[in-house]
């Protein structure tokens, strides 16, 4: 039988836009060419003449984003002998390291802040496989703990500080326009670590460009600047990234030292990517806003029943502020809007669930008459 059209990963599918060779091992599960949603009732609801896209991460295998950047971070892990990684997580991206790991034959190592990761995230990287460390502190202290443990041991990092991490979570751009046929105006996503802005930054800069794969590595961050170098062609989109009010140390201007919000994805309060995300910021002329809680409560309850999208709450900051920007004119009508929302919403389903005390669960008998009264009743 042939496999000439079986799609085979985000490795496969870019090696030539990849730093890989045409003989590394991809180490893969599928991840990539999600969907690029058109969202149809949201715009008319707000009552404004926009195109507002969502790529929805949430389907790829662990349901999230970070399997994007996983695959290229444990494909260059592999190819370079390592036998085990290591990572700091709000919890995806442990689902995702722990998944790939598993996929490769390798150990992954995880640390977790305790009683701080949704249940959903905590029972991939266990049924993964992964070897948990629940510590008593947040994020930020997970990944100093990392950076200080992979000095001493034989482990591979693959949080974002991992640059492979990045090169794989640019093909969200590629993808992008090749479905629209061109980068969108703006492009919205959440803000946690800050990794994922970068890349996607990086990837609309090689995508629109359309630069041979040997000019691609021109596009990097210079520290010494405070700014992308390379090519800057017309085309690219605004890159606007949301926070959530209790974890914005870009609208703080310095680290937040106890996050808190519910949504844990993005629950960071010192990004390690902070330098590249205000250059992205500068140079695409966007800016970073931040939202309330139930504000991104608000946003994940609309795009779940007016466009059959359900997404965690982390993921619902880039629509919870790209429909406020768009109401108050920040965002101009007439408009090509592209959100990514970055994982699923089964990945925190008590938080779903506490927002569902007016959902409409009926109790009835097992007979004909009453099912249908309570149709009737409902229509």
């Amino acid at each position: 039988m042939s496999n000439a059209n079986r799609y085979t990963g985000l490795v496969d599918r870019y090696r030539d836009r990849l730093p890989v060779s045409a003989t590394t091992r991809a180490i893969s599960l599928g991840e990539g060419n999600t969907p690029l949603i058109k969202l149809e009732n949201i715009p008319r609801i707000i009552g404004k003449d926009v195109e507002i896209y969502v790529k929805y991460e949430g389907l790829n295998p662990t349901g999230s984003f970070k399997d994007r950047g996983m695959t290229m971070a444990v494909t260059k892990a592999v190819e370079e002998g390592s036998k085990a990684i290591i990572c700091a997580s709000t919890g995806n991206t442990s689902a995702a390291a722990a998944a790939y790991a598993a996929r490769a034959g390798i150990k992954a190592f995880v640390l977790i802040p305790e009683g701080k990761i949704a249940m959903g995230k905590m029972a991939q990287a266990m049924m993964y496989g992964a070897i948990t460390m629940q510590i008593r502190g947040n994020f930020d202290d997970g990944m100093r703990l990392v950076k200080e443990v992979a000095d001493q041991a034989p482990v591979t990092i693959v949080n974002s500080i991992n640059p492979y991490r990045l090169q794989g979570q640019k093909t969200i751009a590629y993808e992008i326009v090749e479905a629209l046929g061109r980068a969108p105006d703006y492009h919205c996503l959440p803000v946690g670590n800050a990794g994922n802005i970068t890349a996607h930054w990086m990837g609309y800069t090689e995508a629109v460009a359309n630069q041979p794969a040997d000019q691609f590595e021109q596009v990097i961050y210079d520290a010494a600047t405070d700014q992308f170098t390379g090519p800057k062609p017309e085309g690219l989109p605004t890159m606007v990234g949301y926070q959530a009010s209790g974890a914005a140390p870009f609208l703080r201007g310095a680290p937040v030292e106890s996050p808190e919000t519910v949504a844990t994805a993005i629950r960071i309060g010192n990004p390690q990517s902070w330098n590249h995300a205000k250059a992205v910021v500068r140079d695409s002329k966007g800016w970073f806003d931040e939202l309330q809680d139930s504000e991104i409560l608000e946003a994940q309850r609309l795009l779940s029943m007016y466009e059959g999208v359900f997404v965690e709450p982390a993921s619902a900051a880039s629509i919870g502020g790209a429909i406020r920007d768009i109401k108050a004119g920040k965002i101009a009508e007439g408009s090509v809007i592209v959100c990514t929302v970055t994982g699923n919403g089964l990945k925190d389903p008590d938080t779903a669930i506490k927002q569902c005390a007016d959902a409409v669960m009926l109790s009835i008998d097992a007979t004909m008459d009453q099912v249908k009264d309570s149709i009737l009743s409902n229509m």
